[in-house]
């Protein structure tokens, strides 16, 4: 199975780089002696993340050997986050928070602007349902955009111990709902899950932050394709057709509650139960199976299939698999 969603392969226009000269002995910001903090730490406009990284001793670590790509929020960037969760300054944020606040900044390996494409990658911040890395969605349909939030500003600025590409927004830690809509493949599931008619809040639900009840979450998300062949199935010309009862019955039918469901956990024959249960006892599982090819495979109540066409794109409070197919309950 696919390990990411990567539809589409597009260029990175850099909005700004700064190269190594070595005929330049004047620029600071390329030497190959200058760390990713030591030119965070020329850079007035990222004085915040330097604070930051002092107070989780992160500092350390960005300014060691190794190989570090670094989204580098400005000043702006933080008060505007700080702001968003009530806290005056970065001491009002516990700093085993605001650590994997910034890992979440952390990719791992030089990732320079040009081989930047849309899709999935990994940072360094480590989720709260399964305890490995979270991923990130990145987006270069205009420009670059991590998470939906936060966008480059300034790209590929070359360190000694990696590149740092400067960015114009704190990236929280991201739910599933953060994932559904950032990543346009998404776009028709996220208009179904905020009906406004709907009597639950699936958007609420699934924001439940990692460490409360009913979360961690596993998503089994259908891709657009899979809502618009629905449709036909259906003799339907759009979600509004789809009366309330039943378009809340099919959304819950891709929601399992209490579990991160990695896929590398999944066996051929196990059953789910989704949180349609809650409302139906009995009416809500569904059955995983691997097909000839080693594919994964779901089965729904009425016997129709639907292939598991990306996994384990890991939020802070659960997990999505893309499916290609709706299930009904």
């Amino acid at each position: 199975m696919k390990k990411h969603i990567q539809i589409l392969a597009i260029v990175l226009l850099s909005l700004f780089a700064v190269s190594c000269d070595d005929n330049n002995d004047s620029n600071d910001t390329c030497c190959h002696g200058s760390s990713i903090v030591d030119l965070a730490s020329q850079t007035e406009s990222l004085s915040t993340l330097v604070s930051a990284l002092q107070l989780t001793g992160l500092d350390a670590t960005l300014s060691s050997s190794g190989a570090f790509t670094v989204l580098a929020p400005t000043n702006d960037a933080f008060d505007a986050f700080l702001t968003s969760i009530n806290a005056a300054s970065l001491d009002d944020i516990p700093v085993d928070v605001l650590t994997n606040v910034l890992l979440n900044h952390v990719i791992i390996g030089e990732v320079q602007s040009s081989s930047l494409t849309n899709g999935y990658s990994s940072t360094q911040a480590v989720s709260g349902a399964s305890g490995t890395n979270m991923s990130i969605y990145i987006n270069t349909d205009n420009g670059v955009t991590f998470n939906g939030v936060s966008s480059v500003t300034a790209a590929d600025v070359v360190a000694s111990n990696g590149i740092v590409h400067i960015v114009d927004g704190v990236i929280g830690l991201p739910t599933v709902v953060t994932f559904a809509l950032a990543d346009p493949n998404f776009g028709i599931l996220v208009q179904a899950l905020t009906r406004p008619d709907l009597t639950q809040s699936f958007v609420g639900l699934l924001s439940i932050p990692a460490g409360s009840a009913p979360s961690p979450f596993t998503v089994f998300a259908p891709i657009n394709s899979a809502f618009e062949s629905l449709l036909t199935e259906l003799g339907v010309n759009s979600l509004n057709d789809i009366d309330e009862p039943t378009l809340s019955a099919v959304l819950s039918y891709h929601v399992i509650v209490g579990t991160n469901q990695v896929s590398t956990t999944l066996s051929d024959g196990m059953v789910f139960t989704t949180s349609l249960d809650q409302a139906v006892p009995g009416g809500g599982n569904i059955t995983f199976n691997v097909g000839d090819n080693g594919e994964g495979i779901l089965t729904d109540n009425n016997g129709r299939t639907s292939n598991i066409i990306a996994v384990d794109v890991q939020a802070d409070n659960g997990i999505i698999h893309a499916i290609d197919t709706v299930v009904l309950p």
